[in-house]
C-alpha cells in the first residue's frame, strides 16, 4: 500500500536552484492575549490582520494561479510563547474537500495545509508543519543535498497544536506552533524565511504562497519572508519521554528446558534538552525498539549485503547533520556482533552452540545538534553497545563463553558551515572504537556543495579517508573521492560526475558501501518541459551514462546507457518508460574469491509504469519490466500491481503484488572445496512477494493498522559450470561441492499496532508480531503448495504494550506557579 508522505509531493522541486522572482513578505502581528486554537476563526484577535493570499500552482500545471473562488488566505500572529496561523481554503462546496483518516505522518486522500518555517533565513533549513483536512498532523524538516537540492527529513516529529473545520465553503485550519519547537537566535527583530503550502486533492493540484519554479533547484531558496517578529526570547526547552512497556513471546520449540512462552518488562526515557536556543541534546537510556516493523528479509544472491531501511524513531528522527557524505548506516548499532560466524569456529567434538545472540545490545545514545546564527551547524553523536558472547555446549551440558563482540563506542563529529549563493561544505568524522578487544575504524573527511551567484550551476563533491586500526598488524588506510556538477537551471539540465573508490577504502564498521575499488564516470541529460498542452500536464525526457572501471586492476568493468521517458497526462494519471543497455563487462565481486573475474554477458531491459491518481476511491498502479540475457537464451521479467481501496475515510485496504521470475539466469553457487575454484550455475529463479495492509483509524489521533508480508523465492539450479581464470565460464570437471544446493526461502511477517495518541507527544501502543523465516534445499513445489507449507510451519508471536508520556518543563513549571 502506498504511503504519501509530504516528500513525495515535493519531489518535482529537489532539482535546480535559486529564484531570482520578487520575494513576498507577510508582516506578523504580536498580540498580548492568543486565540483559541479551535479551527474556527472567529476570535476577535484575527481581525484587521494582514492577509497572505494569491497562491501559485506548481503542480500538475506550473505558474498557474488560483481562482478566486478557490483562494487561500492566511494570517499569523505570534505572543511570547508560540506562533499562530489562520487558513482558510475556500472551495466551491465542502463535498471537493478530501479528508480521509490516517495515522499521524501520513497522507492518503486528502487535502492539506502546511507552513515551512525558515527560522535563521539561511535559505537552506527550514521546518515545516502540516494538517490535513481531516485533522492528522505531519510536520518534517528540511536541508541541502548535494547538487544543490533538498531533503525532506519526515521522520521528525514536534509536539504543537491544530485544529481544522469543513464548512460550506471549504475549510479552515488553526495552529499553535509553540518557540520549543523551533530553533532561532536572540535578535530583537527577526525576520523568517516562509512558505505555504497547500493540497487540492480533487485536482491533484499543489499550489504554494512564494512560488516554486519546477525550473529552478530547491525549496528553500524560494521562500517569501514573515517580517515584523520583535522581541521574542526562545525559551528553555526541555522536555522528558518516559516509557514502560512488557512483552510476551511465545514460540513452540517443544524441547524440555526451553520455555515455549517467555516475557519482560521494561523502563527507559529519552530527553531532549535544548542547551541554548541553537543546540539541541538528544538522549535515549535503555531504548526499546521491539514495535517497530519487520525487516522486508529477501533471498541475498548477491556477494553484498542488504540495506535494511531504518525504522528505530531515535535514529531516523533530527539525523539530517550526520548523514553528511553518506557515512551513517545507523543499523550498525545494535547489528548483528561483527564475529558472529566465530562460535561456530573451532567447536570440538561433541560441542554445538546453544545460543548466539544475532543482535548486539544497545545501551544508551546521545545526539547533539545545532546551528549558530553565523550559519555553522555542529553534530555530535554517540552509542554504546554491550559485549554479546554466544554459548557453547558440550554433551555433558558444561557451558563456556565465545565473544562475537566486544563493548563498542560509536561517534559522529559533523561541522557544516553555510555559504554563499545557498552553498555549503561540510567536515565530518566518525569513529567505532572497540578498546582493544578488535580492530577499531576511523573515517572522515570534507562534503561541498557550491553555486554560482546566479544558482544556474553546481560544483558538488566529497573526499573521505578511512583507517582499520588492528591490535596485531598495521593499520589499513583507504580513500575515496566523488567530484562532479552541471546545470541545474531551466528545462535543459546535465550533470557529470567522476567517483573513486581504491582497494582499501571501508566506512563499513558505521557507514556502509557494497564494495570499492572502481573508478567510475557518470554522465546525465535531463529535459522536462513544465508547461501544459493539448496531451500532457508535464513531460520530461533523461538519459544517463555509467562508464566504470576497476581501479586496482586497472581493467574494464562495465558500460551502462539508460534512456526514458516521464508523462503526467491531462488526467494527472502518471507514467515512465525506460531502456537500458548493459554491454559485456567483467565482474569482480561474484566469484567471491579474491582476483577472480567473471565475463558478464550482454543485458538489455526494457520497463514502464503507470500510476492512477490518488483522489479516486480506488488508485494503484502497475509496473512491467522486460530483461533479456544474452547467455543460455536468459530472459527474466520484474511484475508488479499495487493498488488502495478506500471504503471509507475510516476504513480502506491496500496490496502490493511482485512477481520476478529469471529463467537460464548465470551466477555464483558455491566453491569447490578441493582447489577453492568457484563454480557457477545456469538456474531457474522465481520470487514472489505479497503484502497486504489494513487500515482503520479512529479519528486523528487513534487508529489501528494490520501489515502482512509473505515472501518466496525458490531457485532450481539447472547446469554447473567452472569459472576459468579468463572469466569465462567451462564444463565442470570436478564435484567437490555439495549439488544439493537448490534453495527455497520463505519469510512470512505480521504486524498489527494499535495506537493511540492520548495527549500531544504521548501515545499508547498495542501490537501483535507473527514471524516464521524457513530456509531450506526443497525447491520442487509450486507457489500454493509451499504456501500451505508455510502456513504449517513454526511461528514466534509476540504481544506487546507500551505508554510513551511527554513531559514538558514549561507545563511543569506553569503547573508548579499555578499552585503557589
Amino acid at each position: 500500500m502506498m504511503k504519501f508522505l509530504p516528500g513525495l509531493f515535493l519531489s518535482c522541486i529537489t532539482l535546480c536552484v535559486y529564484s531570482q522572482a520578487p520575494v513576498k513578505k507577510l508582516e506578523a502581528v504580536k498580540v498580548a492575549i492568543p486565540p483559541k486554537v479551535d479551527g474556527v476563526l472567529d476570535d476577535e484577535i484575527w481581525k484587521n490582520i494582514p492577509i497572505a493570499t494569491g497562491f501559485i500552482e506548481n503542480n500538475p500545471v506550473a505558474g498557474r494561479h488560483e481562482k478566486p473562488e478557490e483562494r487561500t488566505e492566511v494570517k499569523i500572529i505570534y505572543d511570547n510563547t508560540a506562533i499562530y496561523v489562520a487558513a482558510r481554503m475556500y472551495e466551491t462546496s465542502a463535498k471537493k474537500v478530501a479528508n480521509e483518516l490516517t495515522a499521524r505522518d501520513q497522507i492518503a486522500n486528502d487535502d492539506f495545509f502546511g507552513v515551512i518555517l525558515d527560522t535563521y533565513l539561511d535559505g537552506l533549513n527550514g521546518t515545516g508543519f502540516y494538517v490535513t483536512a481531516a485533522g492528522v498532523q505531519f510536520d518534517a524538516k528540511y536541508v541541502p543535498t548535494s547538487g544543490g537540492g533538498g531533503n525532506e527529513d519526515a521522520t521528525w516529529n514536534g509536539v504543537w497544536e491544530s485544529k481544522v473545520k469543513i464548512n460550506d465553503d471549504g475549510w479552515t485550519a488553526e495552529f499553535k506552533i509553540p518557540y520549543s519547537a523551533l530553533r532561532f537566535g536572540k535578535k530583537d527583530i527577526q525576520t523568517w524565511g516562509l512558505n505555504m503550502i497547500r493540497r487540492r486533492q480533487s485536482v491533484q493540484a499543489q499550489l504554494f504562497w512564494n512560488e516554486i519554479d519546477p525550473k529552478k533547484n530547491g525549496l528553500m531558496n524560494q521562500e517569501g519572508q514573515l517580517t515584523g517578529l520583535k522581541s521574542i526570547t526562545p525559551p528553555l526547552r526541555l522536555a522528558f519521554y518516559p516509557y514502560f512497556s512488557t512483552y510476551v513471546n511465545n514460540y513452540p520449540y517443544n524441547t524440555p528446558g526451553i520455555k515455549n512462552t517467555t516475557n519482560s518488562v521494561n523502563g527507559g526515557m529519552d530527553v531532549k534538552y535544548g542547551i541554548n536556543q541553537s543546540f539541541t541534546l538528544d538522549v535515549t537510556l535503555v531504548p526499546d525498539f521491539g514495535q517497530v516493523q519487520s525487516d522486508n528479509k529477501i533471498l541475498n544472491l548477491t556477494p553484498f549485503e542488504v540495506k535494511y531501511t531504518e525504522n528505530r524513531p531515535f535514529f531516523t528522527e533530527g539525523t539530517e547533520l550526520f548523514n553528511k557524505g553518506n557515512l551513517f548506516y545507523s543499523r550498525r548499532i545494535g547489528g548483528q556482533p561483527i564475529n558472529y560466524s566465530a562460535a561456530y569456529s573451532n567447536l570440538k567434538t561433541g560441542e554445538s552452540v546453544s545460543s548466539n545472540p544475532v543482535e548486539t545490545r544497545l545501551l544508551n545514545a546521545t545526539k547533539l545538534s545545532g546551528r549558530l546564527s553565523n550559519g555553522l551547524g555542529i553534530g555530535v553523536f554517540n552509542a554504546v553497545t554491550s559485549a554479546a558472547n554466544a554459548v557453547v555446549e558440550d554433551a555433558a551440558g558444561n557451558h563456556r563463553l565465545v565473544q562475537t563482540s566486544p563493548l563498542t563506542n560509536y561517534n559522529i563529529l559533523v561541522l557544516d558551515q553555510n555559504l554563499k549563493n545557498n552553498s555549503d561544505i561540510a567536515l565530518i568524522n566518525t569513529n567505532v572504537n572497540r578498546f582493544g578487544k578488535d580492530y577499531s575504524a576511523d573515517v572522515g573527511g570534507i562534503v561541498f556543495n557550491l553555486n554560482n551567484k546566479p544558482n544556474s550551476y553546481n560544483l558538488t563533491g566529497y573526499g573521505m579517508m578511512s583507517n582499520l586500526l588492528y591490535t596485531n598488524k598495521p593499520t589499513s588506510t583507504g580513500f575515496n573521492y566523488e567530484i562532479g556538477g552541471g546545470k541545474t537551471q531551466g528545462n535543459f539540465t546535465w550533470s557529470f560526475y567522476q567517483d573513486f573508490v581504491d582497494d582499501k577504502y571501508n566506512p563499513n564498521d558505521l557507514g556502509i558501501l557494497s564494495f570499492n575499488n572502481y573508478f567510475n564516470h557518470t554522465l546525465n541529460l535531463n529535459y522536462f518541459d513544465y508547461k501544459a498542452g493539448k496531451y500532457f500536464n508535464q513531460w520530461g525526457i533523461f538519459s544517463s551514462t555509467l562508464y566504470s572501471r576497476r581501479y586496482k586492476e586497472s581493467a574494464y568493468q562495465n558500460l551502462n546507457i539508460n534512456a526514458g521517458a516521464y508523462l503526467r497526462y491531462k488526467n494527472n494519471w502518471q507514467s515512465n518508460i525506460n531502456i537500458n543497455h548493459n554491454l559485456e563487462g567483467n565482474d569482480f565481486y561474484e566469484p567471491r574469491v579474491a582476483g577472480r573475474y567473471f565475463r558478464t554477458a550482454e543485458e538489455n531491459n526494457i520497463s514502464m509504469n503507470l500510476n492512477t491518481t490518488t483522489s479516486s476511491r480506488l488508485h494503484g498502479g502497475i509496473y512491467y519490466m522486460y530483461r533479456l540475457y544474452n547467455r543460455f537464451s536468459g530472459h527474466g521479467s520484474d511484475a508488479e500491481v499495487y493498488y488502495t481501496y478506500r471504503v471509507s475515510n475510516h476504513f480502506s485496504f491496500g496490496q502490493d503484488v511482485i512477481y520476478s521470475p529469471r529463467h537460464n539466469s548465470t551466477g555464483f553457487s558455491t566453491l569447490d572445496t578441493l582447489n577453492n575454484n568457484p563454480v557457477f550455475a545456469r538456474r531457474n529463479i522465481q520470487t514472489l512477494e505479497n503484502i497486504f495492509n489494513i487500515k482503520y483509524t479512529f479519528n486523528n489521533v487513534m487508529g489501528l493498522s494490520f501489515r502482512l508480508r509473505h515472501y518466496w523465492s525458490k531457485l532450481n539450479n539447472q547446469q554447473y559450470f567452472d569459472l576459468a581464470t579468463n572469466g569465462e565460464l567451462t564444463n565442470l570437471t570436478s564435484a567437490n561441492f555439495n549439488q544439493d544446493n537448490d534453495q527455497n526461502y520463505n519469510v512470512w511477517n505480521i504486524d498489527m499496532i494499535y495506537l493511540w495518541e492520548f495527549s500531544p507527544g504521548s501515545e499508547i501502543s498495542v501490537a501483535w508480531k507473527s514471524s516464521s523465516l524457513t530456509n531450506t534445499t526443497l525447491a520442487r513445489y509450486g507457489y500454493f503448495n509451499n504456501f500451505d507449507n508455510t502456513l504449517n510451519q513454526p511461528k514466534n508471536n509476540n504481544f506487546s504494550f507500551k505508554i510513551l508520556y511527554y513531559i514538558d518543563y514549561q507545563n511543569l513549571k506553569k503547573k508548579s506557579k499555578n499552585k503557589l
